[in-house]
């Protein structure tokens, strides 16, 4: 089993420095012991020019079968005979992997003391690997590799015999890579997708697996077109790892998203108000001040004292509510650990009093999916929040709320799309906030509205935030949901109390 990785340099920044990247000398060769064989690193050519390290792996079948690995795909046994005779020695497959973790542990993750700058910045790469199974073939080497920022990716198919090309390929591919990238990303890209391409562990798939996948796909694989089918692939098929792992890669994907609070709407706000000219009076209050005020007045309303704030960013709505005595329990949930750093921030969560703190607290979580933590609160506020969540993902939030934390009363506020033309600012068509997934018109908000609360068994009233326009309607719309199966069960607990 053979890998090589090469880079070009000058005598400014040689193409040497790649031994310090991987922790090994070029004027050496090194041995080191894996747990089915011997992993050499060896340096063919090494100058300012240009620098190529070699992995080889040389695997001892008989190892591989004392240890009880010898695994076709899926995990199911080879024939007696395979477990001796087959292409595990030879070709690139999770062997090579676990021996690029093993031999290249440093530069996986992307530490060097000596080189720190060569080690953040990308360089030019060109990774060459003899023989890789792949099942799926040269497309599909393509589709993986493709979206990873490689200026070449090349997969040429191996013939089952060149002196027979009527027989046609083989299931191997010789595989080039080339582009400029960090020599951390490339390997944490072997590391996963060699596995991958060979659609077989030589290894039981344990749940730690999902960890490592994480660890190394850090930065790519949550935004990768072929996520599923790299991830059922390196979990062997395991659904229940798959599931794990595909949660909290959407996890991820959503931390990574612009989790910046400033809405387009309220910057417009501001613009048109009067010049600041010292009297805080004076001052209209904006949009988003209109709209924690409007939400505030809906949860008192609703006598709530325990609040969620799902969707709570940098913590306004929460610093609001803390002001208010009779909130006697906060939870600030966002999936974004930036956003949530700011809000403790604001909130001075370390200077807090320990009273005022037991009333408070910030957690990481998903509105997509069910979360134990959520249950048992009076309300839960979802302000600003739909409109950033996908379509096809709005059933999974609302089951996750409605369904699932069910408080007694969810107040939802979004922006009203139709009164966007009265904002000079705001381009024809364009939505207020570049992570925008759309934005409803009062009609439409009020259909998906009344089509959660008759889902849930909750009524539903609805309120206009800010100047109501009478020909296009609020700026923001509000929507305040109460559990009618409780309301119902409070007003007949009243009268029977009066009755008495």
């Amino acid at each position: 089993m053979f890998l090589t990785i090469s880079t070009t340099g000058t005598p400014e920044r040689p193409a040497t420095d790649l031994g310090f990247l991987l922790h090994k000398h070029p004027d050496r060769a090194q041995s080191f012991s894996t747990s089915h064989g011997t992993a050499q690193v060896l340096y063919p050519e090494a100058s300012d020019e240009r620098c190529t390290a070699a992995l080889l792996l040389e695997v001892d079948p008989v190892a591989l079968v004392r240890r009880g690995k010898g695994k076709g795909r899926g995990g199911a046994p080879d024939t007696a005979l395979a477990q001796y005779v087959n292409d595990r020695p030879y070709a690139a497959s999770s062997l090579l992997a676990v021996a690029l973790s093993t031999v290249f542990r440093s530069a996986l993750r992307g530490v060097c003391a000596a080189r720190p700058e060569r080690a953040a910045s990308p360089l030019p790469l060109r990774i060459e690997i003899p023989a890789v199974p792949a099942r799926g073939g040269a497309e599909l080497v393509g589709k993986l590799f493709g979206p990873l920022g490689w200026a070449s990716v090349e997969a040429r198919p191996v013939a089952l015999d060149e002196r027979f090309p009527e027989w046609g390929d083989s299931r191997y591919v010789q595989l080039v890579l080339e582009g400029e990238l960090r020599l951390a990303d490339a390997l944490r890209q072997l590391y996963v997708l060699l596995p991958v391409l060979d659609d077989a562990k030589h290894y039981w798939v344990a749940p730690d697996e999902v960890d490592k996948l994480l660890r190394a796909g850090e930065g790519w694989l949550a935004d990768h077109p072929e996520q599923k089918l790299i991830t059922s692939r390196y979990l062997a098929r395991r659904w229940g790892l798959t599931r794990e792992a595909m949660n909290r890669l959407e996890l991820v994907r959503l931390a990574e998203a612009d989790d910046t609070e400033v809405e387009a709407l309220d910057n417009a706000v501001e613009a048109e108000a009067p010049a600041d000219t010292g009297d805080e009076a004076g001052k209209p209050p904006s949009l988003a001040e209109l709209r924690c005020a409007a939400i505030l007045a809906a949860l008192r309303d609703a006598g709530a004292s325990t609040v969620l704030d799902l969707g709570c960013g940098q913590g306004r709505l929460v610093q609001a509510l803390l002001k208010d005595a009779r909130f006697t329990r906060i939870v600030g949930v966002d999936v974004s650990v930036r956003a949530l750093t700011v809000a403790a921030r604001r909130l001075k969560l370390d200077r807090m009093g320990e009273r005022q703190a037991e009333r408070v607290s910030l957690v990481q979580g998903a509105l997509t999916y069910t979360d134990k933590r959520l249950t048992g609160y009076d309300a839960a506020v979802l302000s600003e929040v739909v409109e950033h969540v996908d379509p096809p993902r709005l059933p999974a939030l609302e089951y996750a709320v409605f369904g699932a934390a069910r408080p007694r009363t969810v107040v939802v506020t979004t922006p009203n799309a139709e009164y966007n033309v009265r904002w000079e600012t705001l381009p024809a068509g364009q939505v207020r906030h570049s992570d925008h997934r759309f934005e409803w018109t009062r009609a439409e908000f009020h259909a998906w509205a009344g089509e959660v609360a008759r889902r849930h068994g909750y009524g539903v009233t609805y309120t206009a935030v800010g100047d109501d326009d009478p020909e296009v309607g609020p700026p923001t719309q509000m929507a305040v949901f109460v559990e009618q199966a409780r309301d119902e069960k409070d007003e007949k607990d009243k009268k029977e109390g009066k009755g008495r």
